[in-house]
């Protein structure tokens, strides 16, 4: 290790700068931690253990640099997203389990939840939405991943037993099952007399929480659901539920991946967007019946 002379020409700076520089820092840390001669100037005990603990912190500061510019660069690193839970155990988690089987350095964490996580504060790199965005989203970037169709179905027996409506307008004559999630009813969106998509209240005895509660009380019998294809698809296929109002257009929601507002995004989160804006629609196809 060299004097003050050398560190001076290290920096770009006059000897004196560095000198005073050191006895400044030696003033606040109420410590000597140079033994000074006219020749040489050598650490004190003190100014080694503070040197030892210097250079691990600059290390530190190297390796700490170095992973978020790798994170630019490499698929490594943690990734944190929140989504529905249905929406994503039968369609996201696939996608990006995927996509860690791919990459095996990347540290993938999935919270599973229906309700509105604050990403910023609950310290998610990803959020998947459906429906429209809110002020929750302030501060976030967007991009849209697809459009989730969704059908009126109910039972065979049930169609049987009370017939199958063949208007919008005839559904309040019928049993409704309802989604309702935190004191809100998910009302369904389906065409008026003009063929206009409006918001459709309907009473109902039954309200659930749960979309795949939901499917499993059409496919018993209880009355008419409106759900999401994705969910339902199987059912439908098998002749478990069966669809009605087929010659109207139906309701669609809308999906998005939400993520911090930052300069430089991560390759983690960038590539796991982009499979999902590739992969997600495949998964919410519409039936062909």
């Amino acid at each position: 290790m060299g004097g003050f002379t050398s560190a001076a020409e290290h920096l770009g700076l006059t000897r004196s700068a560095v000198g005073k520089a050191m006895a400044r820092l030696e003033a606040r840390l109420a410590t000597r931690l140079f033994h000074r001669t006219t020749r040489v100037q050598s650490l004190t005990d003190d100014g080694q253990i503070y040197y030892e603990h210097c250079a691990r912190a600059q290390a530190e500061l190297q390796a700490a640099e170095a992973q978020m510019a790798s994170g630019r660069h490499e698929m490594t690193g943690r990734l944190r997203v929140s989504m529905p839970v249905l929406f994503g155990r039968h369609c996201i988690a696939p996608i990006l389990l995927n996509l860690a089987r791919q990459h095996p350095s990347l540290d993938l964490h999935l919270s599973f939840s229906d309700r509105t996580v604050d990403v910023l504060a609950e310290g998610f790199d990803l959020a998947i939405r459906s429906g429209l965005l809110g002020t929750e989203s302030e501060g976030l970037r967007a991009r849209k991943l697809g459009v989730q169709r969704k059908r009126v179905c109910a039972s065979p027996a049930y169609l049987a037993a009370h017939g199958r409506p063949l208007s919008t307008a005839e559904l309040a004559a019928h049993s409704i099952l309802l989604y309702r999630r935190a004191d809100r009813v998910n009302v369904w969106q389906l065409p008026d007399a003009t063929g206009r998509i409006v918001n459709t209240p309907l009473n109902s005895r039954l309200q659930l929480d749960d979309l795949e509660a939901i499917a499993d009380a059409a496919t018993a019998g209880l009355g008419l659901a409106w759900l999401p294809e994705w969910l339902v698809r199987e059912r439908l296929r098998t002749g478990q539920l069966v669809s009605v109002l087929d010659d109207q257009p139906g309701g669609t929601v809308d999906c998005y991946a939400l993520w911090p507002s930052v300069a430089h995004m991560p390759l983690r989160l960038r590539l796991a967007v982009d499979a999902l804006v590739e992969q997600l629609p495949k998964s919410m196809d519409p039936i062909v019946d």
